[in-house]
């Protein structure tokens, strides 16, 4: 299954400039997902991080793995119509490789344990598939 951004916007609450994903190119729910971030020199995080040698902080990243784990949550728990408000509860994180303007960052989402109103999820960044961060991510979600 394939999601575009305005799939993706009726499942989490990010918009620009907080909404780090721009397309899920596949998501098997219980399985994996894959989703792609085009980072652009555009980005409003640029300006400051670094003005001479820019370089995508290693929080976005974390948010782009996390908010590709909330979609597939969403999708892996059948939440289809549920307004929910995710909770990053825990990040053990490892980064290899810096990630900079004209990269395509890939994000690979997998399950370590997911429950009814919980998860802990593997994720994986790899520009040009060389892996550049990795993380596990726990959360907690509330309906609204």
């Amino acid at each position: 299954m394939e999601l575009g951004i305005l799939d993706i916007q009726k499942i989490i609450p990010h918009r620009f400039p907080f909404l780090l994903i721009d397309k899920v190119i596949d998501l098997k729910p219980n399985e994996k997902l894959v989703a792609i971030k085009n980072v652009s020199v555009n980005e409003h995080f640029f300006v400051g991080h670094f003005p001479n040698e820019k370089v995508m902080p290693g929080v976005l990243i974390i948010e782009a793995m996390a908010q590709a784990g909330c979609v597939y949550f969403y999708y892996s728990k059948n939440m289809q119509g549920k307004d929910l408000i995710y909770y990053l509860a825990k990040v053990s994180t490892k980064f290899i490789k810096p990630v900079v303007p004209g990269d395509q960052l890939k994000i690979e989402v997998t399950s370590i344990k997911l429950m009814s109103k919980a998860g802990f999820l593997k994720t994986e960044a790899f520009v040009d598939g060389q892996l550049v961060a990795e993380a596990e991510i726990g959360f907690g979600i509330k309906e609204v």
